[in-house]
């Protein structure tokens, strides 16, 4: 695999960013980025093995950095730890697909165009149901805040106030996630999250949100405030349904 230490722009941890960034037990988090993203690339040859001497000659940090490196890489199945062999790069199909830094990593990657479809299916399948979910299920207080939610979400996207569009944007797709009635739908709110942050963060969310988008969130807010479920799930697949079709074309 290569040996340079240059990386591309590296997956964010939150706390791994700023000022936190230089803590000590936080080191490892950059090396483990670039490592699976080596991986991810094709620099780094599945089945392919380096040792930890390898990572802390090209890092330039001490075996303990390395070992955690390694330690956050195996928790998520991209390596496997063998001893007198070292870290050994595996198949990103059999990574752990919903941690979301395996998530992170492949939208950083040249893979990511695959990992989008493939998150916009998962999207397809869970999130109209959860709207249908939320209409039926959840409390007064969280179906009135629906509409609130997405008056603000046009408000700040046809002012071009992207910024807080995005957090609004997860906070609505959040709320209904873990106001459904199901705990399944409610446990993937941070996966969502994450793939929202993500199109931003790699350029593939539109630079002004659709019209359609926002007549579609408008919808959704308004039949789960209604208890309207069919409009919901209906209002909800339009949404991640033009989601699909931008990634197709880009």
């Amino acid at each position: 695999m290569s040996k340079s230490p240059t990386a591309p722009r590296s997956p964010s941890h939150g706390s791994s960013t700023g000022p936190a960034a230089t803590d000590a037990k936080l080191m490892h988090l950059p090396i483990a980025d670039r490592l699976a993203l080596d991986i991810l690339d094709g620099h780094w040859p599945v089945n392919g093995n380096i040792t930890l001497e390898d990572v802390q000659n090209r890092f330039g940090v001490s075996r303990t950095v390395a070992r955690d490196a390694a330690r956050y890489l195996e928790a998520a199945d991209a390596v496997t730890i063998r001893r007198r062999v070292g870290l050994v790069a595996q198949d990103p199909a059999t990574w752990a697909a919903l941690n979301p830094q395996v998530i992170q990593w492949k939208l950083h990657s040249s893979q990511r165009k695959q990992e989008l479809m493939s998150l916009t299916e998962l999207r397809l399948a869970i999130e109209p149901a959860a709207a249908a979910g939320a209409a039926t299920r959840a409390s007064l207080d969280v179906r009135a805040k629906m509409p609130v939610l997405a008056m603000e979400m046009r408000r700040h996207g046809e002012a071009g106030d992207l910024e807080p569009f995005h957090e609004l944007d997860i906070e609505f797709h959040s709320t209904l996630l873990r106001n459904s009635g199901n705990e399944l739908f409610a446990s993937l709110a941070p996966i969502v999250a994450t793939i929202l942050r993500g199109r931003v963060e790699i350029n593939m969310y539109p630079s002004r949100p659709s019209a359609s988008a926002l007549d579609a969130h408008d919808a959704v807010a308004d039949a789960v405030w209604k208890g309207d479920a069919e409009r919901a799930r209906k209002g909800m697949h339009d949404i991640v349904d033009e989601v699909s079709t931008v990634i197709a074309t880009r």
